[in-house]
């Protein structure tokens, strides 16, 4: 085939199911290096391409209970990449509460120290709680999203401000640096003014990887013009594959190539004995939930109270809230399109946040994954597991295989680094922000 399934381990807390904790057996603690560092070495052994960690900058007592208590992300992939050889490692780092300084170093030495497996996962931060713990008032929507561009901009400039060959070494000279192959970035924009350059040269894929999920108008430009990985939500196969379509056209009319851009959708799987087993399971889990930690999270993902309208009335007409679009958008589509009550979007937002969830024997999950991918509504899989290690291992040990056999997957790593995992080739020292001027610059003249 010209193309294989990528796919990236979305770690959450203990798992995706803001119950499956409680399950016996199941891992408790998402501040224990060593469980983390399991979870990597079952997803290396499942040969995924990417090990994903998301951030929140405020603490919720009401959200998911295991991963309310976490680890800082660039400190525990660090850790995590001392441990393995193969697998990318992603963080979420904010564009509204960091600068770009700091982002393009951290991800620069996670870089060098997992030998080219870094990706950063550029995110505005959609909760306005985070601004409290910055002495900041949280920006709007748009602003969040103008000052991202210029951010990603910012550190794409900076991971190139060293050629790759300025460090020289010359033992008989006596020159360790080659002053002419590093260059100051001295740029002064509208939020941002930063000299450059880093210190520390260039890092071993040049440009580590990213990655991005919005969901809105702004999200999804953004991600056009500076992803090299997108991250979506999904909760219907006509749906994903218009929007996968979307995406790829706008990424072409931003003068890149939509090949190179991987879309990943969120699922997660729920694999059983056979289909009816696996509903087994999911209803096990279902019984668990929280109705307060239920309610609290859909109120969260729909942007108000949810608590004022009655659990087996209708969904009511709500507004795509200030937070994050792609989880409204989808689930208020597909409750309109099941003429689901409220309490079914309770129940699918208690189950998986609101992501997919994909429910059935091994077969009937590969068999949906193909036909996904096959059909271009995908170009690989972001893997939430239900809880770890039973329920990620179900899957990488009996739906992995058969993507094998059927030749949708890969056998062994081809590559070291997470560009060779997406087939993505290491950029010129000064392509990247120039394709990115150059993108900004289309936008601008067609607006």
């Amino acid at each position: 085939m010209d193309r294989s399934i990528h796919l990236g381990l979305f770690v959450l807390g203990t798992g995706n199911h803001t119950a499956a904790w409680r399950l016996p057996g199941a891992d408790d603690s998402f501040q224990d290096i060593s469980v983390i560092q399991r979870m990597a070495a079952t997803a290396e052994r499942g040969l995924f391409d990417l090990l994903f960690v998301g951030d929140g900058l405020a603490a919720n007592l009401g959200s998911h209970p295991s991963f309310t208590t976490r680890l800082d992300p660039l400190l525990m992939l660090a850790a995590i990449a001392v441990t393995t050889k193969h697998i990318g490692l992603g963080a979420t780092m904010s564009t509204t509460y960091s600068n770009p300084f700091t982002v393009a170093r951290s991800f620069s030495s996670l870089d060098h120290i997992s030998g080219g497996r870094a990706a950063w996962n550029a995110v505005t931060t959609a909760s306005a709680a985070s601004g409290g713990n910055f002495g900041r008032v949280h920006p709007d929507h748009e602003s969040r999203y103008e000052i991202a561009g210029e951010f990603i901009e910012v550190v794409r400039g900076l991971w190139d401000c060293w050629d790759d060959d300025a460090i020289v070494k010359d033992r008989a000279t006596g020159r360790y640096i080659d002053a002419s192959r590093v260059r100051t970035l001295d740029h002064q924009g509208k939020f941002f003014s930063v000299r450059g350059p880093l210190n520390g040269g260039r890092s071993p894929q040049g440009q580590p990887i990213v990655l991005q999920a919005g969901g809105s108008e702004r999200g999804q430009a953004l991600a056009a013009r500076t992803a090299d990985v997108v991250f979506s939500v999904v909760q219907d196969f006509d749906e994903a594959k218009i929007a996968y379509a979307g995406l790829k056209e706008r990424v072409r009319r931003f003068g890149r190539n939509p090949d190179e851009v991987s879309i990943l959708p969120g699922v997660m799987p729920v694999v059983g004995r056979t289909d009816a087993h696996a509903r087994e399971i999911l209803d096990g889990l279902q019984r668990m939930v929280d109705s307060t930690e239920g309610l609290a999270m859909l109120s969260a993902r729909m942007g108000t109270d949810m608590s004022k309208y009655p659990l087996d009335g209708p969904v009511p007409e709500l507004p795509l809230p200030e937070t994050s679009h792609g989880f409204a958008r989808a689930m208020l589509s597909k409750a309109r399109r099941e003429n689901m009550s409220l309490r079914d979007l309770y129940n699918l937002t208690a189950a998986a946040r609101g992501h997919w969830v994909l429910c059935g024997s091994a077969k009937t999950i590969a068999d949906t994954l193909e036909q996904w991918f096959v059909e271009r509504a995908a170009d690989g899989f972001n893997i939430m597991p239900a809880w770890f290690p039973g329920g990620f291992d179900d899957f990488v040990d009996g739906v992995v295989p058969l993507l094998q056999r059927r030749g949708l997957y890969r056998a062994a790593y081809s590559g070291t680094t997470l560009r060779d995992h997406f087939g993505l080739r290491k950029p010129a020292c000064g392509e990247y922000p120039a394709m990115m001027k150059a993108a900004r610059e289309r936008a601008a003249a067609r607006a």
